[in-house]
């Protein structure tokens, strides 16, 4: 049987496995990184074309801490690459009296981060694409905007591989303890990676390689996706024109058109359960006409335009929506 030995061995390569195994190799470990289809897949969280970057998170300060120091570390690592962030800014659209919105003005106001305050007469004058309806008042981050995630994470293990991580593209067996602690793993054909220490970055599959330690506490839900077409010539719905922006009372966002791949829209509530391994990723018709009718309603000039792409990608969540980052058990 072979054996492979590691200071550690990080199982997932999404965004958050790729970082890890990246960090750890610049800190002076031997990593190894493995992924069961590969860095950016179809199946993967964070696999799709495009993810805001943002910093509003209501009240909670931590996470706007995260995305400040994240971005800084995403334009180092482009410095070496390919510049995969894209400036979008993102607009937070809020109500007359809006907790959340009010919640994420008063920590960017703390925090000293960059951001603008617009009236309803300001948003009206600056984003006429935008149908206001009830919205009252925004919120501009200027500096945010959206990382184009499968060929983000794809440069991140690239970069790892450079500086040394190995990678394989295997997918593991359900990890067992011995005397309270995990010394090897096992891969479905056989091969067996041994090291000091694993970190578990598997999202979605999480609760399938540890079902009684996790089931019950991460949830995975299906999230559904469209891509509209822009009029040709009609710059005013592409990304310099419009932010990605964020109607957080109604659960969706959306998207300018990047990179030619049309106007995103999405719907953020939680959808059915869903499994990342064997779930169909097609669309339904209700979400298509859910999104069309917001689309009629938000951004009218768009609401006959065709769909020119779709996507199903998976959220995992806990019951209050914070990370779970913890030590087995």
């Amino acid at each position: 049987m072979h054996r492979m030995t590691y200071d550690v061995a990080v199982v997932g390569a999404g965004v958050f496995g790729a970082w890890t195994a990246y960090q750890l190799r610049l800190a002076g470990a031997s990593v190894l990184l493995n992924d069961a289809y590969g860095p950016g897949n179809s199946r993967a969280s964070s696999g799709g074309e495009s993810r805001m970057i943002r910093l509003g998170y209501g009240p909670d300060e931590i996470y706007t801490r995260f995305s400040q120091r994240s971005l800084i570390v995403w334009q180092q690592l482009f410095e070496k690459t390919d510049n995969l962030f894209r400036r979008t800014g993102i607009l937070w659209l809020a109500r007359e009296r809006d907790p959340y919105c009010e919640a994420t003005l008063a920590t960017l106001q703390r925090l000293s981060a960059n951001y603008e305050k617009l009236d309803h007469d300001e948003l009206a004058r600056r984003f006429p694409q935008l149908e206001l309806g009830p919205i009252a008042w925004g919120i501009l981050e200027p500096d945010s905007g959206v990382l184009l995630a499968r060929r983000a994470v794809q440069t991140v293990v690239a970069q790892a591989q450079v500086d040394g991580v190995d990678y394989i593209e295997v997918a593991i067996t359900p990890p067992t303890a011995r005397h309270g602690r995990i010394d090897s793993i096992q891969t479905t054909s056989g091969r067996e990676i041994v090291a000091d220490r694993f970190v578990f970055a598997c999202g979605p599959w999480l609760p399938k390689l540890f079902p009684e330690l996790l089931d019950e506490l991460i949830h995975i839900t299906r999230q559904e996706i469209f891509f509209f077409g822009v009029p040709s010539g009609d710059e005013s719905f592409n990304g310099g024109v419009l932010p990605a922006w964020i109607d957080f009372n109604d659960l969706v966002y959306g998207l300018p058109n990047l990179d030619g791949r049309g106007f995103k829209l999405a719907l953020d509530a939680h959808g059915p359960e869903f499994d990342p391994d064997t779930g169909e990723r097609v669309v339904s018709m209700s979400g298509l006409n859910a999104a069309r009718e917001y689309l009629a309603r938000r951004l009218p000039r768009l609401a006959n335009a065709p769909v020119t792409e779709t996507r199903v990608c998976q959220y995992e969540n806990t019951s209050n929506g914070d990370f779970l980052i913890d030590k087995h058990p």
